[in-house]
């Protein structure tokens, strides 16, 4: 039996298959948190990764946003690392996972659309590189303004599944620029039948109308078809007084989420350290976030 993500050393984790990973996740009873971060972007302090602080503050998975898989650069890494990924799950001892846009080129925007480079869109070759790179899990949603729709995000986790073993992530934090509704409990069981090992749904508080019932259902319904659901503060709020953070946390547990994400809206691509501490806290207590923050990458 695979040990509960709260209680397991890195090396534990890491050596994890993703089925592993996810169920013990799932064993961490809504304990467990995301931190997004910005890649490229000069980190928060100069002399480590945004990774790394994040992961001393209290995340559990790191996302990497605004990663060109092709062409891979996360600031405080020397480029001349053979795979910049393998060294990052050295620093941090803890699974990285990174965004892919499926951009639908179709898309009725709300706005003004944003062009990104192929490395960061959703197809074949892109996921066939993060296989090759080892990402332990990959999440298919959107930036504002890229123009990701829910059909576009379903369509790519169906390729996915045939090329990539790592876990996959899938829906959305907010729009994106899309003229259509963020969550939807039919989108959630076509993601879940397309493969999606986890559902994306926006935190409580971030969405306009967005309540925590329709939460609770999404949740209900995930669960009930094997998923597990991640909320996510995509909206800079992450950037917010801790109190808000702290009110948003219990929220989304109240709602029965098994992972909390923390975007990237703050200083060098990062969530104030201090919110990200706030979130651990509020959803784990102080011995769990003590546990996980002061146990050593080594062990």
């Amino acid at each position: 039996m695979v040990k509960r993500f709260l209680s397991a050393e890195a090396s534990e984790i890491l050596a994890m298959s993703a089925q592993e990973l996810k169920q013990s996740i799932k064993a961490s009873e809504g304990r467990i948190i995301l931190s997004e971060n910005v890649a490229p972007r000069e980190p928060y302090i100069a002399e480590c990764t945004n990774s790394e602080m994040a992961r001393a503050f209290g995340a559990d998975l790191i996302l990497l946003n605004g990663l060109d898989v092709f062409e891979p650069v996360i600031a405080g890494i020397d480029k001349v690392e053979t795979n910049i990924i393998d060294r990052l799950h050295q620093l941090v001892g803890r699974p990285i996972g990174v965004n892919l846009e499926p951009v639908d080129q179709s898309a009725a925007m709300m706005d003004e659309k944003l062009e990104i480079s192929s490395g960061r869109q959703a197809r074949v070759e892109t996921i066939q590189e993060i296989e090759r790179l080892g990402f332990d899990f990959v999440c298919f949603t959107g930036n504002p303004g890229t123009g990701v729709t829910n059909n576009a995000i379903i369509e790519t986790v169906k390729t996915a599944k045939r090329h990539f073993s790592g876990l996959i992530f899938a829906g959305k934090m907010h729009a994106a620029g899309v003229d259509e509704p963020v969550a939807d409990l039919e989108v959630v069981k076509a993601l879940i039948e397309a493969g999606a090992d986890v559902i994306l749904a926006p935190s409580i508080g971030s969405v306009p109308g967005f309540q925590a019932a329709e939460l609770s259902e999404m949740v209900k319904v995930a669960h009930r078809h094997g998923a597990l659901v991640m909320t996510a503060i995509g909206t800079s709020q992450e950037s917010a007084e801790p109190e808000t953070i702290r009110y948003m946390a219990i929220q989304n547990k109240m709602c029965g989420v098994d992972i909390q994400h923390i975007g990237d809206a703050g200083y060098g691509g990062l969530a104030p350290v201090e919110n990200i501490f706030t979130m651990s806290k509020a959803i784990r207590g102080q011995r769990h976030t003590l546990a996980m923050i002061g146990r050593s990458i080594n062990r």
